[in-house]
């Protein structure tokens, strides 16, 4: 029997089967080009996971002048935006604190609630003709002319109204200012009526400080994040409560690691706000001098 060597037997097999060594070849070849494709587009995933454009939450403070205490909002972090309710004892200096520091400052208007609670200055009724509601919104606005919008102070009740809201919605038009729905009433018709008129407008999404407990202000904020990373966007609004205040400082600063950031207001409206957002600071100073401390 003919014995053929172990080098032989490999010559022959390379002689033989030159083909199935070739396609085997191949087969490597192509393997490590997909695997090199597949670690490619894996890369540039991460890479877009980890530089993924940030979810956008803006932060209102609002009822803000009755109390002296107010002012310390102004110590939150980050681009807090306040909300100044009109004619209100410390309301302007908060204001024109806020101003200097290049805040977002809104006007926030007291409108007829369906409980019928007292309204303060600066009120908004169902009673009311256009040119009493015009008038109205005059005197406000002169009060505090930096504000870049509204957001109404309760308003349960003169939300769901066409006329008021039209002619509210038509004065904001003409000073280039937006509205933002507090949204006291689900059937609040505010939103599409400015959306008509053509008046920048968004809704508030969640209230921080019902309760005025560390675990539900902590349960809401939670809330307001999932709400942003669902929906890029969320509004919430609080208040100048020092219980507030303490836990939004612990919780403000934990927006960063889920990849959340807070903005101004304004910078959630496609629409360009108010020419006069950011007055001349010198007034402001001068106004700042005027009021005292």
């Amino acid at each position: 029997m003919l014995k053929v060597t172990t080098i032989e037997h490999k010559q022959m097999v390379c002689f033989y089967y030159p083909t199935i060594i070739k396609k085997n070849k191949m087969i490597s070849a192509v393997s490590k080009f997909s695997l090199l494709v597949a670690l490619v587009f894996s890369s540039i995933f991460h890479a877009q996971s980890v530089h993924a454009k940030p979810a956008r939450i803006a932060i209102v403070i609002d009822d803000i002048g009755y109390r002296y205490t107010d002012i310390n909002a102004l110590s939150l972090p980050g681009e807090i935006t306040y909300s100044i309710l009109p004619q209100t004892p410390y309301g302007k200096r908060i204001a024109v604190k806020a101003n200097a520091k290049n805040k977002d400052v809104l006007l926030h208007i007291p409108m007829e609630a369906l409980n019928g609670k007292k309204l303060g200055p600066g009120a908004l009724t169902s009673t009311m003709n256009e040119e009493e509601i015009l008038a109205s919104l005059n005197n406000s606005l002169a009060d505090l002319p930096f504000a870049i919008g509204i957001n109404n102070h309760m308003g349960s009740h003169l939300t769901q109204l066409n006329d008021p809201m039209t002619w509210t919605m038509n004065f904001l038009k003409q000073h280039h200012l937006l509205f933002l729905d507090s949204k006291t009433s689900p059937n609040s018709k505010a939103g599409s009526i400015a959306k008509l008129i053509g008046v920048p407008v968004k809704n508030r999404h969640v209230f921080l400080d019902n309760q005025l407990t560390d675990s539900y202000i902590t349960k809401q904020f939670q809330s307001l994040v999932r709400y942003a990373q669902s929906q890029q966007v969320a509004i919430a609004i609080a208040h100048p409560h020092p219980e507030t205040i303490k836990a939004l400082k612990r919780l403000i600063p934990t927006l960063a690691k889920n990849n959340i950031e807070l903005v101004p207001l304004s910078a959630l409206y496609a629409t360009p706000t108010n020419d006069q957002t950011r007055i001349a600071k010198s007034e402001s100073r001068v106004i700042s001098k005027e009021g005292g401390e």
